[in-house]
């Protein structure tokens, strides 16, 4: 199965202004990658998608220009949306690639995700079922759904992300040995990856 990615880059990063500066948007900040590369946090999510990861869509507000500049360069496809929440830009994102067997959604503030756990993730991921990455017993990102739950992606609203969607029986964990799966970039010092 081919999964479409879905990075959600269209929140508003409202704790890392309250201490970095209202003009400053966390997805620009400029962070050292796993490849010891120094680029925007959105830049280095883009490019630790692996290259089995081939359909690519970013979601984010019609107001960022420089994110969506670098979305394209890195190919993926754009979809503009006023709403910050969570749930919109998953509903939003699913019904413009509602041609694929599954579905990636890779939130665009964690920058430290390794190319082989999403890797993982993805590998195996049945039409009817959730593939969540597991470190030190706690779920991580990103997260794999199958073609199946395409209609309750659809559904959500707001920003209540897919969580709701999760039962024991579609459930998979996957044990990975990745940090980078829990590590986001909500405040500035986050930047600094361990």
């Amino acid at each position: 199965m081919t999964v479409t990615a879905i990075v959600l880059a269209a929140g508003q990063g409202s704790r890392f202004r309250a201490e970095a500066g209202a003009d400053q948007d966390k997805l620009l900040a400029p962070c050292l990658g796993l490849d010891g590369v120094t680029r925007p946090v959105i830049e280095q999510v883009l490019v630790n998608l692996p290259t089995c990861v081939v359909e690519r869509w970013l979601v984010t507000s019609p107001e960022r220009a420089e994110v969506i500049q670098l979305a394209e360069a890195h190919g993926c496809k754009v979809l503009q949306l006023t709403s910050a929440g969570m749930g919109d830009s998953i509903a939003a994102a699913v019904a413009a690639s509602a041609k694929a067997e599954g579905w990636l959604v890779v939130l665009g503030d964690m920058p430290f995700i390794q190319s082989s756990s999403i890797e993982q993730v993805i590998q195996g991921l049945p039409e009817q079922g959730i593939r969540v990455p597991v470190q030190d017993g706690r779920y991580g990102h990103p997260v794999a759904f199958g073609r199946d739950f395409g209609p309750g992606l659809k559904a959500l609203t707001g920003d209540r992300g897919a969580r709701l969607l999760f039962t024991p029986t579609a459930v998979r964990e996957v044990p990975v040995n990745d940090p980078g799966v829990l590590w986001d970039v909500d405040v500035p010092e986050r930047l600094n990856y361990r």
